[in-house]
């Protein structure tokens, strides 16, 4: 199967899809993912991307579909896969729907719906161990001492697109260039909504029954 997973950040895409991943025995991949890898390769994509990630700005269009496509393409996704987070513009929705009319294109987009004060909690919370990379989370799962990271000692901080006022900007972007895509998919019969609200059983339950 070839699936999509919407929803603004913090929605817990991220959280279910290697799971999904898993159960449909594909590949899963979110563009933040490809982002990053091209960043720490410091590829040409890599370098015109990082501007952009660091105001907590997407990244424009053609250099996304690029990195996408590029991995869709490798053999290993023939059997199909979970994309996270991708397409986030109606320009990458319609690139992405011409590239599979010949791989008989996406099965299933689940969008994950959170209200806005949930999703603000969420990600202003959240903490990174500078050595091990271990996440934590100031109200859901912090560590025993503040700023130290419970597994290494390493010290924790946060992301600079984690910060509120950053957090607040790609609520916004989203708001302006990823709801149309929802409507999109919504015409076309394929997007099933689940409230991602819920506790994180009770969503992976809601997106296996979408998925069956």
């Amino acid at each position: 199967m070839k699936v999509i997973l919407m929803g603004p950040p913090g929605s817990g895409k991220g959280t279910q899809a290697s799971n999904l991943a898993s159960m449909l025995e594909v590949e899963s991949v979110s563009s933040g993912d490809l982002f990053r890898l091209n960043l720490s390769e410091n590829t040409d994509l890599g370098l015109q991307a990082k501007t952009f990630m660091e105001k907590g700005e997407y990244v424009p269009d053609d250099i996304t579909i690029n990195m996408i496509m590029s991995w869709i393409e490798d053999p290993l996704r023939d059997k199909g896969f979970v994309l996270d987070g991708f397409p986030r513009t109606l320009g990458q929705a319609q690139a992405l729907d011409k590239y599979m009319i010949h791989k008989g294109g996406v099965d299933r987009v689940i969008f994950f719906n959170v209200e806005g004060p949930i999703l603000v909690e969420r990600l202003s919370g959240r903490l990174i161990c500078s050595d091990c990379q271990k996440p934590y989370h100031k109200i859901f799962s912090p560590s025993s001492d503040t700023d130290i990271c419970d597994d290494c000692g390493g010290s924790l901080y946060q992301r600079a697109d984690d910060k509120k006022d950053v957090v607040a900007n790609r609520l916004e972007v989203y708001l302006n260039e990823t709801e149309p895509v929802i409507e999109y998919y919504r015409r076309l019969g394929i997007l099933h909504e689940i409230n991602a609200s819920l506790p994180i059983k009770k969503v992976s339950e809601a997106l296996e029954n979408a998925i069956r």
